[in-house]
């Protein structure tokens, strides 16, 4: 088997997350998937709306927390354990930079689409924007999202698995695709400089 500059667990970001993702630390991603199909089977399928669960759920922890305080000062108890729930500045810097960074890319494409006419760039937001739609109109919302987290617990360690078949594949996928995109632009091309001559 070759070896890879970047492994996948390299590229997905090569933390606690990746283990996850890769099935290296199998309890956690099992319980990820059986954790994924309970939120969407009582959101989807048992008729549960996310306000509903989420007050009841909220109110229920109030509830607890209130009378379990109340006994406390009343038989001499500790109180409940709380931890310090507020969100750091660190924490809120690191998703502003996150954040920063994706903004900049879609204003990056917007760019190349409205000032520089990029042809191919236009063309590709185009066919990602159909599929999105297409899918969208397939599944609802949380169904597209149970699907991604399924294919994201799913795919990584398959890859892993056949990266180097996976990677020629996709390769000659990519070039088949390269070059027709390259016909349709270099087409669309040719009719406007005979537009322009007319």
């Amino acid at each position: 088997m070759a070896t890879h500059p970047r492994s996948p667990h390299a590229l997905l970001g090569g933390g606690a997350v990746a283990d996850v993702l890769l099935w290296r630390r199998r309890n956690a991603s099992a319980a990820a998937v059986v954790g994924a199909t309970a939120v969407w089977f009582v959101f989807e399928r048992a008729g549960y709306s996310f306000p509903s669960v989420l007050a009841n759920a909220l109110l229920l922890l109030v509830a607890i927390l209130f009378f379990w305080a109340k006994s406390a000062s009343l038989l001499n108890r500790p109180l409940p354990p709380l931890p310090n729930l507020e969100v750091s500045d660190v924490v809120v810097e690191k998703a502003a930079d996150h954040a920063l960074v994706w903004i900049n890319r879609v204003l990056a494409v917007g760019h190349d689409i409205a000032i520089k006419r990029d042809r191919k760039v236009f063309i590709q937001v185009i066919l990602i924007l159909w599929v999105v739609s297409y899918i969208g109109m397939l599944f609802n919302f949380l169904t597209l999202i149970y699907i991604g987290v399924m294919l994201s617990l799913l795919v990584p360690p398959l890859y892993e698995k056949y990266q180097d078949r996976v990677d020629e594949k996709v390769g000659v996928a990519h070039s088949v695709l390269s070059r027709h995109l390259d016909s349709i632009i270099s087409r669309t091309g040719q009719s406007t400089k005979q537009k322009k001559t007319e």
